[in-house]
């Protein structure tokens, strides 16, 4: 523990936000949009590596994500039941991709 000004306390970790980059999955809601992150671990049986992914929910308070941009999001209050979440900025956009023509049947 390290002192500060007025004799409180703080640890070392304290002030330190998790951070990390993923692609947005689902924009379908106001302000929300969903985030998934894939990290790689070695399997503890097989020693292969694989890939593990989970979404998080976070917040886009300009609405401007986009599904398939890449994102960093950091960690943050609660902002709803699920949302601990905000997006700091977006990395990459998504490419654009030819819209495919219905058919009429």
């Amino acid at each position: 523990m390290t002192e500060i000004a007025g004799g409180q306390a703080q640890s070392a970790n304290q002030g330190r936000r998790q951070e990390k980059v993923g692609v947005v999955t689902s924009n379908k809601m106001q302000k929300t949009v969903v985030i998934t992150v894939e990290r790689q671990v070695t399997h503890p049986l097989y020693k292969r590596v694989v890939r593990r992914s989970k979404n998080f929910m976070a917040h886009d308070e300009k609405n401007e994500c986009r599904v398939g941009d890449t994102v960093r999001i950091e960690e943050t209050r609660p902002m709803s039941a699920r949302k601990r979440w905000r997006v700091v900025e977006i990395i990459a956009k998504a490419t654009l991709v030819a819209p495919v023509p219905e058919v009429q049947v």
